[in-house]
This record gives structure tokens, sequence and C-alpha cells, in this order.
């Protein structure tokens, strides 16, 4: 009893003597920690940690761990002040850090300065743990091993017995500079040895135009700050479009306009998710403030009236039942003109062909692309909106299929993907212009370009081509596929019906359209090709009664069939 009670007595006078120890950087330095509590999606808490600040504007650091699926985090400093983690700047989940920034109360916190110098193995360190009272107590130890880790950073084994409630917290030199973060103990020896990894790495932990792919960034729900260039910040934005909510979007391009408040990229950005997000002329005035904004803070006055013509233009296509004061086509058209008078780029002579073609000013547009097609921005998409217009004007034929011509040649065989809506298209004005066998060979090879991967319709269109071709079996293949694509569709059951009767096969024929029939007893058009198909093999009672089963289902075109053969 008596050596108990000397070893507590021993350890108090070694707090207190500790206490007395301090360094007279320690009191003011613990105000820089803090505790952070994290909460998850249904806004429970998380975890509960430690972290401190090391700038005065609010960046701090803490362990990754902590942070690890939070939807959000507070952390409270010593004065007992909750303030809530604004973003998360970069993270490490090897390492196991995450530096953030938090809404400061105040114009600035107290904040730790970063070691100049790294401590080298044998020297005095010292941990400081977060604390709500005005106290000088610490916990000393030494630095046993530094590894370099990373490049030129390094990870700490220290002499020093560490808490759990002291994970994360700064562990500082002996002139008052922190150089790391405290870590878990593991292995054997966890009561006299813990671990720090060092403090300027977690510092150089950022976000990057990819971040986003970045699966530590992606296992915390907070939202996250913008890279420290506007060019990267622009990617990021670019990225973040596709993987957040239009609200948390908004957030963001919020977030990116404070910090590149003279950036038009940002305004028109923005203006484009408040028109994405309008509801009434509320909303489409901030979208129509923001793309003024934009113009005066451009240094490309061109760029900017390109894009506020853009937005109009993709306005009115919407088609909206209220248009929004003076946002017409006429409108689009005076932006992308202004745009125009300062420098004539082909994207703008371009989106000026487009304006003109949604107002359905044809030959106008048709100038306007074909002043692109003679520019070095021509290309298959340039030409294709060139044939569409001259088919619209109804240019005859040879003209549309010359410019469908000039698409297909700016592809090399064999062709991919991004080949194939121009041979479909050449395809189908091919066969208008009774070319079956050029149209076959466009349907086979969009086949190619896409690898197979079409649809019944497909086989439909095809089929037309080869019975007009008179290439009779493929047409007999492509219904087959495309009744096995879509075996209730009755069509495709009664164009294979008719090809079977074309080519003399009457029996097949009759077996189709019964199977047709199974499907739907009432389809007229089955009972008068079955009637045809009985005629050609001489049953004339048969075929009667087929075409009398067509008449009574409402058959348009069995009249004429029962005059010739029924009376």
């Amino acid at each position: 009893m008596k050596k108990k009670t000397f070893l507590l007595l021993t350890l108090c006078l070694l707090t207190q003597w500790s206490v007395a120890q301090a360094p007279k950087w320690v009191e003011k330095a613990k105000r820089s920690v803090f505790s952070v509590v994290t909460y998850d999606s249904s806004d429970k808490i998380l975890n509960t940690g430690n972290g401190f600040f090391v700038t005065e504007d609010g960046v701090a650091l803490s362990d990754y761990s902590l942070f690890k699926g939070a939807q959000r985090a507070v952390v409270i400093n010593s004065d007992g002040v909750q303030m809530p983690v604004e973003s998360v700047m970069g993270a490490n989940d090897i390492y196991d850090v995450v530096k953030f920034r938090v809404g400061i109360s105040g114009k600035k916190v107290p904040a730790l300065t970063l070691a100049a110098t790294d401590p080298v193995v044998g020297a005095d360190v010292y941990l400081l743990s977060y604390s709500t009272q005005k106290d000088r107590s610490y916990t000393a130890g030494k630095v046993k091993e530094a590894s370099k880790v990373a490049g030129n950073y390094y990870y700490y084994t220290l002499d020093m017995h560490l808490k759990d409630k002291m994970v994360s917290c700064p562990v500082m030199t002996v002139d008052g500079q922190v150089f790391g973060l405290a870590q878990k103990s593991s292995g054997q020896d966890t009561a006299t040895i813990c671990y720090a990894i060092d403090a300027n790495f977690a510092m150089a932990q950022s976000v990057s135009a990819l971040s986003y792919s970045d699966m530590s960034l992606k296992g915390i729900g907070i939202k996250k700050a913008l890279p420290d260039t506007e060019e990267q910040a622009l990617v990021f934005l670019y990225m973040a479009s596709s993987q957040l909510s239009p609200e948390k979007y908004m957030d963001i391009l919020n977030d990116f306009i404070a910090q590149y408040p003279t950036s038009a990229d940002g305004y028109l950005r923005r203006a484009s998710q408040q028109l994405f997000l309008s509801t009434d002329d509320a909303s489409m005035n901030k979208a129509a403030a923001d793309m003024d904004k934009a113009l005066e803070v451009a240094q490309k006055k061109d760029d900017a009236y390109f894009n506020r013509a853009k937005m109009i233009y993709s306005y009115q296509l919407g088609k909206p039942e209220k248009v929004y004061k003076d946002w017409s086509y006429d409108k689009a058209l005076d932006e992308i003109r202004k745009a125009i008078a300062i420098e004539a780029l082909p994207v703008y002579v371009q989106l000026e062909g487009d304006i003109l073609f949604a107002k359905q000013d044809y030959p106008a547009a048709l100038a306007k692309y074909e002043e692109v097609n003679k520019t070095n921005l021509a290309s298959a998409a340039t030409f294709y909106s060139a044939a569409k217009t001259k088919e619209l004007m109804q240019a005859p034929t040879e003209e549309v299929l010359a410019l469908l011509d000039s698409c297909v040649t700016r592809f090399t065989e064999p062709y991919t993907v991004e080949a194939a809506p121009y041979l479909l298209e050449r395809a189908q004005v091919r066969m208008n212009a009774d070319q079956a066998r050029n149209a076959m060979l466009d349907y086979d090879a969009y086949f190619k370009a896409v690898k197979g991967e079409v649809n019944d319709m497909f086989y439909y269109y095809r089929e037309q081509a080869a019975l007009k071709a008179k290439q009779y079996q493929r047409a007999l293949d492509d219904m087959d596929k495309a009744i096995e694509l879509s075996p209730k569709d009755l069509t495709y059951r009664a164009e294979l019906a008719v090809i079977n009767i074309r080519v003399g096969r009457n029996d097949e024929a009759l077996k189709v359209l019964k199977a047709a029939l199974e499907i739907d007893p009432k389809y007229a058009e089955a009972y008068r090709l079955m009637g045809i198909a009985q005629v050609q093999l001489k049953l004339n009672k048969e075929a009667c009664a087929s075409f009398a089963k067509a008449k009574e289902l409402g058959d348009p075109n069995v009249d004429e069939l029962i005059a010739k053969h029924c009376k």
C-alpha cells in the first residue's frame, strides 16, 4: 500500500514538474487545437477526434479515418465555439491525413506554424492535446526514428505514450513549430511508442482538376475545395458537373465565382445552370444577370457574346411555354453577330447558321454553312448541316448526296461509331433516290461501324433496301432478325410474308401469317395476305374466305381483290 501511494505521489509530482517546465509557447499553441465531430447521411454522429489550425484563415489538418463517410463536420475550439467544416482541400487514405477549410467565426483563428526544419533522431518533442481549459499541459517524448516517405517527407516513430483521444493532435518541436500529426500506436509496444506523419505532407495534399476520380476524396461526402489555379478549377467544374446533383453543382459554381470573381467562365456556367434549374422569372433574372456580368468581366468580348447567343438559342430550342423577355432567335442572332463583328471565327459563323436554320431561313443558313465548309472548321457535322438544309430546300437529291459524301469522306475505313450516323443518313437518302444497292452498302458499313449493335428497325430498313435491290434472301434473313428482336410486331411478320409471296414461297407465307394471327386474331392485313398466297396456290375458295374475313375486320385494301377473284 505504501509503495502504491509513493508511485502515485511521484506521478503527481512529475506532472506538476512538466507543467512547471512547459515551454512558454504551449498555452498559446494549444488554442490552435480543436475537437472534430463528423456526421453521416442521417445526420447522426459518425466519429469524434482532433485537429488543428495551420493558417489563421481556417485551414486545418486531421486524420482521414475521422472524415471517411462523413457528410458534414464541425470543429469545437478551446473556447467551446462550434464552427462548420466548409470544404475538403485534400486527403490521403494511405497515410491517414486530411486537409480542410473551416468556416471560422471571426476574422482569424490561432494557428500553428509549420516546422521549417525536420527534427532529428533524439530531438525532444511535445504533443499538445485538445482542452477547453487554459493550461500548459503536454506530453513529452523524443524522436526515435525518421523514415522518408512520399518523396521528401517523413514518417516518425516517437518514444511517447499516446492515448486514443490524442490521435491527430499536433506534435511540436522545442521552439513551438508543428512537424507532425500524432497517429495510433501499433505493434507490440503500444505503451511507449507512437507515430506521427509529417505535417508538411498533410499540407501538401490538394484538390486537382481530376480529383473527382480520387477514391480518397470520393470517400468523404463533404464539399471539395476548388483547385488553386483557374485553369484546373475549370476542368474540375467540368468533371463535377456530371457527378453532382444540380443543387450541389450550383454550390461549386458559387465557390468558383467567389474564388475567381473576374472569370467570365464562372458566370457563364452558373447562368447555364440557372437556366437548367429555372422555374420562374426570378431564376431567369439571375441567369440574365450572370450573362451580363460575364460580358462585363470578359477579356474576350467575342467569346462572351458567342456564349450568350448559344444560351439564348438553346433556350429557344427548348420551346418554353412563356418566353422570357426578349429571348428570341432574333436576340440570339444579334448576340452572335456582335461576336462576329469582333472576330469572324468559323465556330461563330456555324452558330449563326444554326440560328438561321432554327428560324427556317434555309437559304441564309446554307450560305453560312457553305462559308464554314471552306475553313479549317469543316467537318462531317458541318457538311451534314449543309446537307439537311439543302434537303429542306428541296434541292436535287444529287446535291444532297454530294454533301453527304463529303461527310463520309471525312472518315477512313474501317469505319468507327463516329461515322455511323452519316452512313445511316446517306443510306436513307440513297433509298429515296432509288439507289437501293448503294443504300445496302451503307447499311452494311453502318452495321460494321457499330459492331452489330443494332435494333429491329435497322433490320427492317435494310430489308427494304434488299427488297428493292431484288436480293430476296438477304431481305428474308433481315426480317427474321427483326422478328427475333421484336416478336410481337405484326408489321414485321406481314413484311416477311410479302417477301415469301414475291419469291413463290406461298406455303411459308401462310405459316408466317398464321403465327401472326395467333398473336392477334383480328389482324386484318394477315387475312388479306393469306388470301393472296392462297390465290397463288389455286386455293380460290379459301382465298375468298380470307378476303371476306379481312373485309369484316376493316381492311381498306381488300375490295379490289374480292372483285377480281371472288365473283
